[in-house]
């Protein structure tokens, strides 16, 4: 009996594989049939990316950036503010889960109740796991998106990078450090101590 019991089980589990798609095979209408779930899920070359969960560190990075941001764009009526996770479609069958996003009120119309289109700002706060592929592959894929302002918060060199869109290509904005101030090109008036942000 026992041996009927874990072959049944053997055959539910290759049935339930065959469900989904092979890595490199995915697809966005594939991706979007997924549970809902919070895990950090990607979509990119037809591969899911799973990443871990965030450290203490990194939730706190964001909870005080997203605070300073979210108030400052909020009170201003600028648009609207969200943190991962959160499906962003850059283009077909590419879907990224950035830190905190920002869409401008010009750009609303790309929001949609299942993900959001390109987002008018991005942020990344770098992890062991993950600084490579934000400094690289995303970095790239922003710029090819259209993403108008990049920032990229690394918290082992306690700094602040700000990239602006620049006929296509992102060009350093600035960089700051523990004890400056950090000034978004996009949100005009924007500053934030690096201190308030990386504790």
């Amino acid at each position: 009996m026992p041996e009927t019991i874990e072959t049944n089980q053997n055959i539910k589990t290759i049935e339930i594989t065959e469900l989904f798609p092979c890595q490199g095979e995915w697809t966005e209408e594939d991706y979007f049939k997924l549970p809902e779930t919070n895990k950090i899920i990607e979509l990119s070359e037809g591969r899911l990316i799973i990443t871990p969960a965030p450290t203490d560190q990194h939730q706190e990075i964001s909870a005080n950036l997203f605070l300073l941001i979210g108030n400052y764009v909020l009170s201003n009526n600028f648009g609207k503010i969200r943190y991962a996770p959160l499906d962003v479609k850059l283009w077909k069958d590419k879907i990224r889960q950035p830190d905190i996003v920002f869409m401008s009120n010009e750009h609303k119309d790309r929001i949609t109740e299942k993900w959001w289109g390109v987002p008018d700002l991005v942020v990344e706060i770098l992890s062991e796991t993950t600084s490579k592929e934000d400094r690289t592959e995303k970095y790239f894929e922003y710029a090819k998106a259209g993403v108008l302002e990049y920032w990229i918060i690394d918290p082992f060199k306690q700094s602040i990078e700000i990239f602006a869109l620049v006929n296509g290509a992102y060009e350093i904005f600035g960089k700051w450090c523990i004890g400056e101030t950090a000034k978004s090109k996009l949100l005009k008036d924007f500053e934030v101590n690096v201190d308030d942000v990386i504790v």
